[in-house]
């Protein structure tokens, strides 16, 4: 059968605004990402959910690739909902005071 792969952070913005009823610019605080990035992550994951459920797929969640990739745009890596305990490569680039991408 063919999958559709939901990343941390599009599950967790399923639930933050269509759970919780978060506003997206709610949403982009608690995650510490712009309100651009909520909409297409959440537009993203919605598209990914509609096509499983009309095109009878499974839906499967991974681990997020940006968080081993340094490319995590989240301020608080502790956000995601398969978090580690590892830093965010992110945070540590921050904290070391190298500028972020």
């Amino acid at each position: 059968m063919e999958t559709v792969s939901l990343l941390p952070e599009e599950l967790e913005l399923l639930k933050l605004i269509d759970i919780d009823g978060l506003e997206q610019e709610e949403a982009a605080e608690a995650l510490g990402v712009s309100r651009k990035t909520v909409w297409r992550d959440l537009h993203e994951a919605r598209r990914k959910v509609a096509d499983a459920l009309l095109s009878g797929k499974i839906i499967e969640l991974t681990e997020c690739h940006r968080k081993n990739s340094g490319c995590c745009p989240r301020e608080n890596g502790s956000l995601c909902p398969v978090f580690d305990g590892a830093p965010c490569p992110k945070i540590a680039r921050a904290e070391s005071g190298k500028p972020r991408s």
